[in-house]
């Protein structure tokens, strides 16, 4: 079985970002990356499938030479090979998708993994949009996956509950929280990580569909006000709540 990943390079959730002074990007001095959350939950499925139904897992990345970080630490879990898309112009989520669609397509992998959204953009579109460009089935916010003789049993997020459905392979997935726990890279996982080739591959430019024009952070909280302590103020805070935070 051909299993392979998607995954991304992004700034850690307990980063502090800014906006450069281009008033479009964020301002990467000092902040740290890391492998997106959600796509080690994706690796960790694929390596459990792996060790249950043989095969060997892929890790893909598109971006600059940064992401290989990235994929030596996904390659430290476990993964078998890597591959970097390399290119760091600037990408929408259609563009993205259409340089993994096209390098997807040249290897024909069983199963497709993505996280569930990335952590930067939190757009949650490349995956479906990748499966959408293939023709192939598509489960989004998987939290439990079964593949058996060809097919796959999976339990997907819903609001109010758990949507089964089944789908033929060749499939792609989005994984989300609850799929499984990702593992911890062992000392010789990381050892062996440093050495591994990673393969570079030129991938297919697209032109983006949407253009980043201003990027701003959203306006401070304003201070709490007390409009009193007692039943009276009733009438008061539901005026507020009406006129000025026009909640109601």
């Amino acid at each position: 079985m051909k299993l392979t990943v998607c995954i991304n390079h992004v700034p850690d959730t307990a980063a502090k970002i800014t906006i450069a002074a281009d008033g479009k990007n964020i301002d990467k001095t000092g902040i740290t990356f890391v492998l997106n959350p959600y796509d080690e939950i994706a690796i960790e499925e694929c390596l459990r499938l792996k060790e249950k139904n043989g095969g060997e897992v892929i890790a893909i990345s598109l971006g600059g030479d940064a992401h290989k970080e990235t994929l030596r630490k996904a390659m430290a879990m476990g993964v078998d090979k890597a591959v970097l898309l390399k290119d760091d112009s600037p990408r929408d989520s259609f563009s993205v998708a259409r340089a993994l669609a096209d390098y997807l397509k040249e290897i024909s992998p069983d199963v497709i993994f993505f996280g569930k959204q990335s952590v930067d953009s939190d757009d949650a579109a490349v995956g479906t949009m990748v499966a959408e460009m293939l023709g192939l089935p598509s489960v989004s916010v998987a939290v439990k996956l079964e593949i058996t003789n060809g097919a796959a049993i999976a339990e997907r997020e819903i609001e109010g509950g758990k949507e089964k459905v089944q789908a033929a392979l060749p499939a792609v997935f989005t994984a989300q929280k609850g799929l499984n726990e990702p593992r911890y890279p062992s000392l010789k996982g990381i050892m062996a990580a440093k050495s591994k080739p990673i393969e570079e591959k030129v991938p297919t430019v697209a032109q983006p569909k949407v253009e980043v024009v201003a990027l701003r952070k959203p306006p401070s909280k304003s201070a709490g006000k007390i409009v009193g302590t007692d039943s009276s103020a009733v009438k008061e805070l539901v005026r507020l709540l009406h006129e000025e935070a026009k909640v109601i």
